[in-house]
């Protein structure tokens, strides 16, 4: 009996010896905690503290933000591959707390040896913009693909469309001014420089939706009139659509009294040539 107590002792040592030496090892479970090594977790720390959208948030800010308004299910951080450009930087995540791995979508930073980093999706690109333009972006999509349960309410509330600013004020606010409602469609996305040989640097932001206003004017320009603003990297906003003109030129309310009469005409043949 003593032996035999001896012998189950000396195998339970063993067993808490060996233990003991796999989870210091870089191999055992220590080593891999979290799925990454420590300079992974390093470089992911380095992408959550130094990158900044334009309006100062953080990414994990806006992916908290997003989640409360569009179908977006965090998912994790990683780090990929490294390349001669840099190291990718990815989150993950999901439209649906069921959805598996490969129904996960991601949104990747490239950290270059300088210590540089930028988005590289075009579609996670409005995010640069902050966490409203991200979300709207997300949600067109849903309303695109016939997404259920569709946050329609934030995707037509004119606050949300505060960040693209003119030189009458946010856009957002100068809807409500005008008492405009916002309809559909609605669009935010980034556009990358196709090639070298454009004269413009950098890709654009693209800001385009539809409206009614209660304002005075011909029911041709209050009625599903569209706004287009565009911007492209270092720059300001710049309409791009008639009504938009309008709308970064003059005060809500005035926007047809004020309008150059030779824009209206031009405006109004245009009109009359869709409707034959």
């Amino acid at each position: 009996m003593f032996d035999r107590r001896v012998l189950w002792f000396c195998l339970g040592l063993g067993l808490c010896v060996g233990l003991g030496v796999w989870f210091i090892l870089p191999g055992g479970l220590a080593g891999k905690s979290e799925g990454v090594r420590t300079s992974d977790n390093t470089l992911i720390d380095k992408v959550k503290s130094t990158w900044r959208a334009q309006d100062g948030e953080t990414a994990e800010q806006i992916f908290t933000k997003v989640s409360k308004v569009a179908h977006f299910i965090p998912r994790g951080w990683e780090v990929g591959q490294k390349t001669d450009s840099g190291e990718p930087v990815i989150f993950s995540w999901a439209k649906h707390r069921a959805d598996k791995t490969k129904e996960e979508y991601t949104v990747t930073w490239e950290v270059a040896p300088d210590g540089t980093m930028k988005i590289v999706a075009p579609y996670a690109r409005p995010m640069e913009l902050g966490w409203q333009a991200f979300a709207l972006s997300l949600i067109a999509d849903e309303v695109t693909n016939d997404e259920s349960g569709v946050n329609r309410h934030f995707l037509h509330n004119p606050a949300n469309f505060n960040f693209v600013t003119t030189a009458q004020g946010k856009l957002g606010d100068l809807l409500r001014r005008g008492r405009c409602s916002i309809d559909e469609p609605v669009g935010v996305h980034y556009s990358p420089r196709i090639d070298e040989q454009q004269t413009a640097k950098g890709g654009l932001w693209r800001v385009e939706l539809s409206v009614d206003c209660n304002v005075p004017g011909p029911s041709y320009f209050t009625r599903d009139e569209v706004i287009i603003f565009e911007k492209r990297e270092g720059q300001d906003w710049e309409p791009q659509s008639f009504f938009a003109k309008l709308i970064a030129t003059y005060a809500p309310g005035s926007w047809f009294k004020l309008a150059d009469p030779k824009d209206q005409e031009a405006f109004e043949a245009g009109k009359k040539k869709l409707s034959k």
